[in-house]
């Protein structure tokens, strides 16, 4: 409290309640004051990414690429991104530890952001990340609890690349109940993760998703964030999803990826229960 207002207190020309008040109404402006500063520094969208193994924290090169073409895909938008933080080691121990990061971001910004709209993605054991997410069994095991369902209304879209999903039970589009019409699966065909043909590269999946992919999911991304004529909206429903896209594949049968070639040059752990310790 000022000299002043003591001063007049003492002098009996101020009553308790009016200084009451005052205060009370300092303590409005002021919490008003926070709101209206909070609701200034919220973007239009926010991405959350999950990087691949071994990369440094951040977004990783994938995630990098996506958001410099969704920001180019938007005009006009506001654009904030967020690497998951997890350890994203070659033991695949930390998926789990993923998940609850990537929630408890999404949860925060559902809070003080009610109007930005969250755009999720990960490369390869990021995707791993991303289908706990959704509810998407890897391997058949859970290693998480998915996103609640009244955050799910936060998220307006999902792109994730080289997930090792496609080849042990189903993509996340067509296998998550939760998030599956509003996401994207890309493969790259040379890639060895995700995609169980000939031909496959260890390099199809280290450098195979940048820029031609990155780029096809910024479109998908932005068409959900802005629809055009004719492409889905933000409340598309099943039928309205990435099912046809070029280069979503669909999922592949057959067994959990074997490592990579060791003549090829990427990571050699011993595989862990339910993944693939290779998925960089």
């Amino acid at each position: 409290m000022s000299a002043q207002w003591t001063a007049r207190l003492r002098a009996g020309r101020v009553t308790v309640a009016t200084v009451i008040l005052v205060s009370t109404g300092i303590l409005f402006c002021q919490t008003g004051a926070v709101q209206i500063a909070m609701a200034d520094d919220c973007p239009d969208v926010e991405v959350v990414f999950a990087r691949g193994t071994n990369e440094p924290p951040g977004l990783g090169r994938v995630g990098d690429a996506l958001v410099d073409a969704l920001r180019q895909q938007t005009d006009g938008m506001t654009i904030d991104a967020y690497g998951v933080n997890y350890a994203a080691g070659k033991l695949q121990l930390h998926g789990g530890d993923g998940a609850k990061d990537t929630i408890n971001h999404v949860r925060q910004t559902a809070a003080r952001c009610p109007s930005t709209r969250v755009v999720l993605g990960g490369y390869s054991q990021g995707a791993s990340v991303m289908d706990i997410v959704a509810g998407v069994p890897i391997g058949g095991i859970s290693w998480g609890s998915p996103l609640p369902p009244d955050l799910a209304d936060h998220v307006a879209a999902v792109a994730t690349f080289g997930d090792v999903a496609d080849r042990a039970g189903g993509s996340l589009p067509n296998s998550s109940a939760l998030l599956g019409p509003k996401a994207i699966d890309l493969c790259n065909p040379g890639d060895p993760i995700c995609h169980a043909g000939p031909g496959n590269e260890w390099s199809g999946h280290t450098e195979g998703y940048v820029p031609s992919y990155t780029d096809q999911a910024a479109a998908f991304v932005a068409s959900r964030l802005v629809p055009g004529p004719g492409e889905p909206g933000p409340d598309a429903g099943p039928g309205d999803g990435p099912g046809s896209a070029p280069g979503n594949g669909p999922p592949l049968p057959g067994p959990r990826p074997a490592l990579p070639d060791p003549s090829l040059p990427g990571p050699a752990s011993p595989p862990q229960p339910g993944l693939v310790s290779a998925i960089h």
